[in-house]
């Protein structure tokens, strides 16, 4: 049990790790490009670009996340990807190669997210799904809390290209030390197991990696539940599932307000005159928030349904963060609102997958949690290149403006699946 309860922080401690770099890596990437001469249109192309490559290769990633016991692998080498991703970045002055490292951010991120994902839902017993996955997730959130505060440390009042340079090489380091923690995590089970120390801890709680002696009951009952499916998983089947697709589009329009409150959030502040120190803090608040949501998920859980906490959070998030970029003069009421919205944006996503796990077979998680990534790409692609179009007539706040739209729009629309079963 002990073993176990380790291996789920190496978990947690490589997700925060991870999420820190990309999360520095994100409103840096904008004032790198603002810095190499790009415009507002430019900036969402590259922003989408980060999502690119994944939206190809999610759900046979995530059909291999099913078949194979070795998931700590995919793991290391997502964040592998990542520090490479933000070295390439922190070390050209080509917007082509940034466009590049933004590819390699998002496929290193995927990989990372889908096996972390599949441990949990592969292992985590059902009445402690949004436990399992409000923990990860909240991890994901202390990176998105940690890394702009960093960025903002070292940007400084203005972001000079030697101080850009620096923060990318940080991201960088941060997503290199999780590749060091995870291999050095499986070095310590290796010896143990070559010194009789037993079967090792299956999943989610030893970073990844079910046991593969024979005798691994874990590994007999993921065998069993394989034979067992109902048939080959599929994106069609998944969404064919009743419910599944209003979740997977309350979940795309939660990450796209992520995406894009990160990416445009900057360029409010820096026609607003507002320093990159102090949209890091605005930035660290909507984090902060959404981690104290996150470890208060299982308790709400049990007061409120989970169809009802993505609901709200979608409505919640959308009204309290189209505020922020009209208050730039009144930095403390924008602050409250960007509490108010992280606490909301933070319940949608770990509560999508409960309920997306929960409503396939057992041998479908992995490609039907691949399916809700690969949704969430597709809006990360289409969406912010669609979005900075909008940075033209209506300002550099026009993308934010559009995610909240989508927010309010997937909680109607989820408040009218409720009242048409009811």
């Amino acid at each position: 049990m002990r073993e176990a309860k380790a291996g789920l922080w190496t978990l947690v401690l490589a997700a925060v790790l991870t999420q820190t770099g990309l999360n520095l890596f994100r409103p840096v990437t904008s004032y790198k490009l603002l810095d190499l001469g790009a415009d507002p249109v430019l900036i969402g192309f590259v922003t989408a670009a980060y999502a690119l490559l994944p939206l190809v290769i999610a759900l046979p990633l995530g059909r291999l996340a099913d078949r194979t016991l070795r998931l700590r692998h995919i793991m290391a080498l997502g964040a592998l990807l990542l520090a490479a991703g933000g070295a390439l970045m922190a070390g050209t002055a080509s917007v082509a190669l940034v466009f590049i490292g933004s590819v390699l951010l998002g496929l290193g991120h995927l990989l990372f997210t889908i096996a972390g994902q599949t441990s949990i839902a592969r292992f985590v017993p059902p009445e402690h799904l949004d436990r399992g996955f409000g923990y990860f997730t909240a991890a994901f959130s202390v990176g998105q809390l940690i890394g702009p505060l960093l960025a903002g440390a070292v940007l400084g009042g203005h972001a000079h290209a030697e101080q850009i340079a620096l923060a990318l090489w940080m991201g960088a380091g941060s997503a290199a030390l999780a590749v060091v923690l995870l291999a050095a995590a499986a070095a310590v089970r290796s010896r143990r197991a070559r010194g009789g120390g037993g079967a090792e801890a299956p999943g989610a709680v030893n970073g990844g990696e079910a046991a593969e002696a024979e005798t691994d009951p874990e590994a007999d009952a993921a065998s069993a539940e394989t034979a067992a499916s109902p048939g080959r998983p599929s994106a069609r089947a998944v969404l064919r599932v009743p419910g599944v697709r209003s979740q997977i589009f309350a979940s795309l329009a939660l990450l796209v307000m992520i995406d894009l409150l990160t990416a445009y959030l900057p360029l409010v502040g820096e026609h607003a005159g507002v320093a990159p120190a102090t949209i890091g803090l605005l930035l660290a608040a909507r984090s902060l928030a959404s981690i104290a949501s996150r470890v208060l998920l299982e308790p709400l859980a049990r007061r409120f349904s989970r169809n009802t906490l993505v609901t709200a959070s979608a409505l919640g998030a959308g009204v309290a963060l189209a505020l922020p970029p009209l208050l730039m003069d009144h930095l403390w009421a924008a602050a409250v609102l960007m509490l108010l919205g992280g606490f909301f944006l933070g319940l949608g996503q770990p509560l999508s997958m409960s309920l997306v796990t929960q409503a396939v077979p057992a041998s479908w998680r992995g490609t039907a949690l691949a399916t809700r990534l690969m949704g969430n790409r597709l809006g990360q692609v289409a969406f912010p290149a669609g979005a900075g179009l909008l940075a033209a007539p209506l300002g550099a706040a026009g993308p934010i403006w559009f995610s909240c739209a989508m927010l309010v729009g997937s909680g109607v629309e989820l408040l009218a699946r409720a009242a048409r079963r009811r």
